[in-house]
């Protein structure tokens, strides 16, 4: 679902600043990035002010992130947007919002890395900071994120049938083997552990060839770690996934790795439909999510042949 109707521009921003941080009201507004659940509008040099503006859920999302990035942010080596202060819904903008860090950087799905060794380096450091074992009342993921691979089998079919109708999918073969492997393997049998839940490329950013900065944690969540280990060949360029999985700790097993190829065909046909949506005028599409979901694809099916 989503609610585009209220336009959110610099004006609206200060107003809401004004009525509930005005220690914050007088700083520069300008508009920083529109993402697919959020507005990110920059607060003077080293805040940003989010506000949802499509997905109805992103509420939610941003309450999350306002509860629980906070404790995990110290313990990471790249930078993330930290919750600073809440906004309440009010009778100028009925929905909540946040002001956060603002971290420095340009989307990944824009400016790929291009440093392989220190990109691979560095996602591995996060990852292995990130991925610890998450208390009891952590959130649940959202779309399955973190559960069995297995029960995304309805939406593979659905994305991948998709795909191939458009011709959007070189060698289907390849990747539906991708994907049968992927869900023959066994299980996650560790505990729950911290994930991000959607590491594709526009929710990292990129500075001088490698990472400098991870995003959007509305999807934050607990459980398999193979659901973040897709980054391997999502957002790595070619070549750097053996030495991602060499960095991160503990090195994975290969149930755990023939998962994650699953969680990254779903990432990159999805990205495929969404780049292809993009070009075809759909509002709700980002051409450039394309050519790196294709890339990944085809890092992808490489592994098969």
């Amino acid at each position: 679902m989503t609610d585009t109707k209220i336009e959110i521009t610099a004006e609206l921003v200060r107003d809401l600043l004004r009525d509930q941080h005005p220690d914050l009201a007088d700083r520069p507004v300008r508009l920083g990035a529109r993402g697919w659940d959020n507005q990110l509008w920059r607060v003077g040099a080293d805040l940003a002010v989010r506000l949802p503006w499509a997905t109805r859920s992103a509420d939610a999302l941003l309450r999350k992130e306002f509860a629980w990035l906070p404790v995990l942010a110290p313990r990471l080596p790249l930078p993330v947007p930290v919750p600073q202060r809440l906004g309440e819904p009010s009778g100028r903008f009925p929905r909540p919002w946040i002001v956060t860090t603002w971290v420095p950087g340009v989307p990944g799905d824009r400016v790929p890395v291009t440093r392989a060794a220190e990109a691979a380096d560095a996602l591995a450091g996060f990852l292995t900071a990130l991925h610890r074992l998450a208390p009891g009342n952590a959130p649940a993921g959202g779309h399955g994120r973190g559960k069995p691979l297995a029960d995304r089998a309805e939406q593979f079919a659905r994305q991948f049938a998709s795909a191939t109708g458009q011709g959007l999918v070189q060698d289907p073969e390849a990747v539906r083997a991708v994907w049968d492997d992927a869900v023959a393997a066994p299980g996650w049998a560790g505990p729950a552990l911290w994930l991000h839940g959607d590491l594709h490329p526009a929710n990292v950013l990129t500075m001088d060839g490698t990472f400098s900065g991870v995003v959007d944690f509305g999807d934050l969540c607990a459980g398999d770690p193979a659901c973040d280990l897709a980054a391997a060949w999502t957002l790595l360029p070619d070549g750097a996934a053996d030495r991602f999985h060499a960095a991160y700790q503990p090195v994975p097993d290969a149930a755990t790795l023939r998962r994650a190829r699953g969680w990254a065909v779903l990432q990159a046909l999805g990205g495929i439909l969404v780049g292809e949506a993009g070009i075809q005028g759909d509002p709700g599409g980002k051409p450039t999510w394309g050519p790196p979901a294709q890339a990944a694809l085809r890092r992808l099916t490489a592994t098969v042949r």
